[in-house]
């Protein structure tokens, strides 16, 4: 009997072995490595962004070799030379209708030396024969395989073929460089050219070929940037008038200095205007490209090498390319391209919409599919949409990825008047107070007795005149010390020191001043007239002292002309003089007291 069960699970186990071993062998036949097609074309374009950055793109050409029988093909794997896996920024497949699905880092067939990626398609591609599919792999690489030397000479590493896992009939290989380049020079293993174009026949699996490519650019087509950031704000007003704003921020990769950069702003963008990080008014952006909507901007000072700034473009759209009025009377839908035209790459992107106080988001397009967050903030009055992406680049340009954003959104015109109202019920309530405390009932008048003016003792007039003078001294001093640590006369220690001591004579001296003209009103007549005059004066000096710092702090941010600047500071510099010179009078006034 155990012979028996020995023999039976002896059986069982060769049988499993056996069917296993046939039906690996039915899926191998349908892989991707045994599915019949050849690759008749490849269109190898490697393109150098505005920043420095790379963008490759293969356009791939497949004809289907196989009987009617044959599985459709569900996957393609393509690749370059490893070294440059750890430049991939980001990665994307697609034909003209469809995102594909593309897995990072996998083997090529198990050869070493290659980075691949694989390409899942959603609907599997018929192969028979006679049948061809196109459809693209687009690759973004970092700015680092970009060499700059100081003699605006250029050096751009890159794979002078795509490695695949079939031999290609034909591959035409393009590089566009910006506008300007000169001296072209391909250095690659099978030979150089000196051209941005060439082609390779027969191209055989599996290559590995690295490349550089030489040219020479001067100007500034070719900024070697890190747009770190880019925030763009979108407000809608009640008159559905539009203006809009992008915030920069940009790090410098060289050791040449950024006098100028280029931005891409909203199509019918008008009435542009550019600020830096600090508000100081720049040069207004100047148009280079009217297809694409490329605008220059000059810095106030150059970028510094490896040093960041940002600055902000300011500009208005019009509503009635953005905003159309939908069925029902408060119905609007805001029709909105997101990131188109940008020749560049941007590792963090947010456009924030908000809209009129009163109006309520009724439905918003759902773009998580295109790799987009997105965020809806509720307040009491307000509703504002925070849009987020990671990665921008020329991916967001090709068709299946070019994406119109659409936010339909009710508002009632009822709210125009909705600030308005609150106002009027306002005043209306503080008038209201103001009548019902008017005619409450008063009190019986107290008749006054009239006093006889008493006049104060010599001795304590002329206390109060000496303490005044030397608080004036003190103040003197504190400035003259502030002029010396200024412009390094004295060490900032001493400084510190002698100010301290300055500060507590000052404190002790307003204590001693303010009993002063506390007795001084209280004996009332000419007395209490000329400390009246003498804390209006004092007030008026206190007021221009603000002032003047308010418009030098408005004149270097540059909110103000040096015309007005200069007008300004002589008016305050008058009232500062005569308020002086009404304090010099009280207190000769009140010296003439003590004789």
């Amino acid at each position: 009997m155990k012979k028996a069960v020995f023999a039976f699970t002896i059986l069982a186990v060769v049988m499993i072995v056996i069917l296993n071993s046939y039906f690996m062998r039915k899926v191998e036949a349908v892989s991707f490595e045994n599915a019949d097609f050849y690759i008749e074309n490849v269109d190898h374009r490697i393109e150098v962004m505005y920043n420095g950055y790379v963008f490759i793109n293969n356009t791939i050409r497949i004809v289907g070799n196989a009987s009617d029988e044959m599985q459709p093909l569900e996957r393609f794997l393509i690749g370059f030379p490893y070294k440059y896996g750890e430049y991939v920024l980001r990665c994307m497949a697609y034909d003209a209708s469809k995102i594909f699905d593309v897995k990072l880092n996998v083997p090529l067939e198990n050869r070493m030396g290659f980075y691949a990626v694989e390409i899942s398609f959603p609907q599997p591609l018929d192969i028979s024969s006679g049948t061809n599919h196109s459809f693209n792999v687009g690759f973004v690489l970092s700015n680092s395989l970009l060499n700059v030397s100081d003699t605006n000479l250029y050096t751009l590493d890159f794979p002078a073929y795509p490695s695949l896992t079939r031999a290609v009939d034909n591959c035409n290989v393009t590089i566009i460089l910006p506008e300007g380049a000169a001296d072209i020079v391909v250095e690659k293993d099978d030979g150089s050219v000196n051209s941005s174009t060439y082609v390779k026949q027969n191209l055989p699996p599996f290559t590995h070929s690295p490349a550089n490519v030489n040219f020479s650019l001067t100007g500034d087509k070719l900024q070697r940037v890190d747009i770190t950031e880019l925030k763009s704000e979108i407000r809608i007003n009640e008159m559905n008038e539009i203006e809009a704003s992008d915030s920069y921020y940009i790090t410098s990769k060289t050791s040449a200095e950024i006098s100028a950069f280029e931005v891409i702003l909203l199509p019918n963008a008008s009435n542009p205007r550019a600020q830096d990080q600090l508000g100081r008014k720049m040069q207004d952006p100047v148009l280079v490209d009217e297809k694409t909507n490329r605008y220059r901007v000059t810095f106030m000072l150059p970028l510094e090498g490896y040093k960041s700034a940002r600055f902000t473009v300011k500009y208005c759209l019009s509503s009635q390319v953005y905003i159309n009025a939908q069925e029902g009377v408060n119905n609007f839908q805001i029709t909105f391209p997101l990131f188109q035209n940008f020749n560049c790459y941007i590792e963090h992107a947010t456009i924030t919409f908000f809209f009129p106080e009163g109006a309520r988001i009724l439905s918003l397009e759902d773009i998580t599919l295109f790799g987009y967050t997105y965020v809806v903030t509720r307040s009491v009055f307000q509703e504002i949409v925070t849009i987020n992406k990671q990665g921008i680049s020329y991916l967001e340009n090709v068709p299946p990825s070019e994406k119109i954003l659409q936010i339909l959104y009710g508002y009632n015109p009822l709210w125009l008047s909705f600030r308005p109202t609150l106002w009027v019920w306002a005043v209306a309530t503080l008038g209201f107070a103001i009548v019902v405390v008017w005619r409450r009932p008063k009190a019986p008048v107290q008749v006054a007795v009239p006093t006889v003016a008493v006049r104060l003792r010599p001795e304590y007039i002329k206390s109060f005149v000496d303490t005044y003078e030397e608080k004036r001294k003190i103040i003197l001093e504190v400035e003259s010390l502030e002029t010396m640590v200024r412009k390094g006369k004295i060490p900032r220690r001493r400084y510190k020191v002698r100010r301290r001591t300055l500060e507590t004579r000052l404190n002790t001296l307003s204590r001693s001043l303010a009993e002063f003209m506390g007795k001084m009103r209280a004996v009332g007549g000419l007395y209490a007239e000329l400390m009246r005059q003498l804390e209006i004066a004092e007030t008026e000096i206190n007021e221009v002292e603000a002032n003047i710092k308010s418009i030098e702090a408005r004149y270097s941010r540059g909110e103000i002309s040096l015309e007005a600047y200069r007008k300004l500071l002589a008016d305050y510099q008058s009232r500062r003089e005569r308020a002086k010179t009404t304090i010099n009078g009280i207190l000769i006034r009140l010296r003439e007291e003590i004789r």
